[in-house]
């Protein structure tokens, strides 16, 4: 778990402008693993991207990182 946190802020950190209020929550359900990102409302366009292009390539990263018995979310926390 923690590996997939720090893959996700290497990722992240670099893209958006507010880097000291990114905050990762993780969220352990029967069937995944949600990581949710909390940022800042101004950044939340930057990871999103050009029609969900950025958001996407972060994703099938993050998704082709081996968790066992349980599959990976990445969810962006709107405020």
């Amino acid at each position: 778990m923690d590996t997939i946190e720090n893959l996700i802020i290497a990722i992240v950190k670099p893209l958006i402008s507010q880097p000291d209020h990114l905050t990762i929550k993780i969220q352990d359900t029967p069937e995944y693993l949600e990581y949710h990102l909390d940022l800042d409302t101004s950044d939340i366009g930057r990871i999103i991207g050009k029609k969900g292009r950025t958001i996407m390539a972060i994703r099938s990263i993050v998704y082709s990182v081996p968790v066992q018995g349980k599959k990976v979310r990445l969810v962006i926390d709107e405020k």
